[in-house]
C-alpha cells in the first residue's frame, strides 16, 4: 500500500496490515446501542469514547476522516457528538444507518430521564431526595461557570471577540434581549469581520494526532461511497421527508390541541431551540430558560437547575435536559388531566425530543455530501466564531441567574444560603484546581447537601 499525503502535502505514515472486514448493519446496530448507554462525559467525553472505539479499536474509520467529519459537525447547530455519530452511521450504511445510529445515541438517555423525572416529581419532597437536590444546585451553578471558562479560553482569542462576549452579556443581563437576536447579531458581526480581518475570526478546528492505528474500513484513501456524493435529488428527497415529518407532527398537534395547547407550544419552541444550539447545550440553555421558565412557566428556575443536574449524570447529549423540561411541563400543565400526569409528562418529553433532534438528522443527510467543499472555509466559519464568542457572555449570564436562585431562593429580601455558597466554592475548586469530573462533583455535593439537611433537622 502506498503512503498517502496529508492535508499539508507531507507524506502520511504508511499503514500496514489488513483492513477490517466489512461491518454488517446488524453488527453496527449493536454497537450504536451500546454507545448510547456508555456515552457519558459531555461532548468531549463522548467524542473521546467514539474515537477510541471507532478509530483506535475497531478501525471502522480513519482518524483523518473522523476528524474531518467532527470539524463539520462543530459548525452546525445541535449536539456535535450525536451528529458525528449520525454522520459515521450514514457513511457506513446509508440513510438508515445514520438514522439508527443517531436515534440510538439518544434513546437510552431519553428513557432514563423520563424515569428520573417521574421520580423527581413524585418523590422530590421525600427528605432523602430533597437533601440530595439541595446540595446539587450549587454544583450545577459551578459547572455552568466552569463551562463558560472552558469555552472562553478556547474561543476568545482576540480583543474583538472579548468585546462581542461582553456585549452579549450586557444585552441579555441588562436589556433582556432575546437569545435569537444575540445569535443573529453575533453571526452578522462574524460574517463581516471575517471578510475584513479573517485572522481575527479564524477557527482552529481539530488537528490530527499523527498516530498510526493501521488501515481502516473507511480509510484516508477510500473513495466516497455513491450515496454520500452530492446530488440535488438526494437533497430534495431529504428535505421533503424531513419537512414532511415536521409539518405532519405540527399539524397533528394543532388539530388535537390548537395553537394554545402545551404540546403545540413545546413543538414550536423547541424547533426554534434546535436551530440555535451553536456551541453545545450550555449555549442554548439561556434560550430554554427564557422560554420555558420565564415565558411559558413550564417549570421553575429551581426545577431547571435540578433537571440540568440529572442531565449531567445520564448518558447521551446534555441537550437531553430538554426531555426533563418537557416532562415537568406536561406534568404541571396536566395535558391529559390530573389522573394521567405521568403519561402527560412522558408524552411531552417525547414531543420535545422529536422536535429538538429532527433538524440534526437533516443537517447531516443534506450537508454531509458537502463536507469536502465547505470544510474550513473562513467565510463559512467566521459567523460561527462570532456566535461562539457571544455564547460565552450568555453562559456567564446563565451562571449568575442560577447563582441568584440558589443563594437567594426566596429573592434578595429572603435568607441567604451560606452553606450552599460554601458548597459552590468547593465545587469550583474541585473543577478548576483538581480537574475533578462533573459526575463526581455532582455526587459529592449531593451527599454533602443530604448531610447538611440531616444535621439541620436533628
Amino acid at each position: 500500500m502506498t503512503a498517502q499525503s496529508d492535508t499539508t502535502g507531507n507524506p502520511a505514515q504508511p499503514r500496514s496490515g489488513p483492513a477490517p472486514a466489512p461491518v454488517s448493519f446488524r453488527v453496527a446496530l449493536r454497537f450504536w446501542l451500546k454507545l448510547g448507554f456508555i456515552s457519558f462525559g459531555g461532548p468531549a467525553g463522548q467524542i473521546a469514547i467514539m474515537h477510541q472505539e471507532l478509530v483506535e479499536k475497531r478501525r471502522w474509520i480513519s482518524e483523518r476522516r473522523f476528524l474531518h467529519a467532527l470539524n463539520y459537525c462543530m459548525v452546525l447547530p445541535g449536539p456535535e457528538a450525536q451528529q458525528l455519530d449520525t454522520y459515521i452511521g450514514w457513511l457506513m450504511h446509508r440513510t438508515w444507518g445514520g438514522i439508527v445510529a443517531g436515534t440510538l445515541f439518544v434513546l437510552p438517555s431519553l428513557f432514563i430521564l423520563i424515569a428520573l423525572s417521574w421520580i423527581y416529581l413524585a418523590f422530590g419532597d421525600v427528605p432523602l431526595v430533597a437533601g440530595i437536590l439541595y446540595g446539587i444546585k450549587p454544583a450545577v451553578t459551578a459547572i455552568v461557570l466552569f463551562d463558560a471558562y472552558r469555552i472562553g479560553t478556547r474561543a476568545l482569542k482576540s480583543p474583538v471577540l472579548w468585546g462581542i462576549a461582553a456585549a452579549a452579556f450586557i444585552a441579555v443581563f441588562f436589556f433582556r434581549l432575546p437569545f435569537p437576536w444575540i445569535v443573529l447579531g453575533a453571526g452578522i458581526i462574524g460574517a463581516i469581520g471575517g471578510r475584513i480581518s479573517p485572522r481575527t475570526f479564524a477557527t482552529g478546528g481539530h488537528g490530527e494526532s499523527g498516530e498510526n492505528y493501521g488501515p481502516a474500513l473507511i480509510d484516508d484513501h477510500t473513495p466516497t461511497p455513491g450515496h454520500a456524493r452530492f446530488a440535488w435529488s438526494r437533497v430534495a428527497r431529504a428535505l421533503i421527508v424531513g419537512l414532511g415529518l415536521w409539518v405532519a407532527a405540527i399539524a397533528g398537534l394543532l388539530a388535537l390541541y390548537g395553537t394554545g395547547g402545551t404540546l403545540t407550544q413545546m413543538a414550536w419552541f423547541f424547533t426554534k431551540a434546535a436551530l440555535l444550539t451553536f456551541g453545545g447545550a450550555y449555549a442554548v440553555l439561556p434560550y430554554v430558560v427564557q422560554g420555558a421558565v420565564e415565558h411559558y412557566h413550564w417549570l421553575t428556575a429551581s426545577q431547571m437547575i435540578d433537571g440540568l443536574a440529572l442531565g449531567e449524570t445520564t448518558p447521551g447529549p446534555l441537550i437531553m435536559v430538554v426531555a426533563f423540561v418537557g416532562f415537568v411541563g406536561g406534568w404541571t400543565a396536566q395535558v391529559f388531566g390530573p389522573e394521567n400526569a405521568a403519561l402527560a409528562g412522558a408524552t411531552a418529553a417525547l414531543v420535545v425530543t422529536f422536535f429538538t433532534f429532527l433538524p440534526s438528522f437533516l443537517f447531516i443527510l443534506i450537508g454531509g455530501p458537502l463536507v469536502e467543499s465547505t470544510h474550513r472555509q473562513p467565510h463559512l466559519t467566521a459567523p460561527l466564531t462570532g456566535i461562539t464568542a457571544a455564547i460565552v457572555g450568555v453562559i456567564l449570564n446563565l451562571a449568575l441567574f442560577f447563582a441568584w436562585h440558589v443563594l437567594w431562593p426566596g429573592g434578595f429580601e429572603g435568607r441567604f444560603e451560606w452553606p450552599l455558597l460554601a458548597l459552590g466554592i468547593a465545587a469550583l475548586i474541585a473543577l478548576f484546581r483538581f480537574r475533578v469530573g462533573i459526575v463526581a462533583v455532582i455526587a459529592g455535593c449531593g451527599i454533602a447537601g443530604l448531610a447538611l439537611r440531616l444535621l439541620a433537622s436533628s
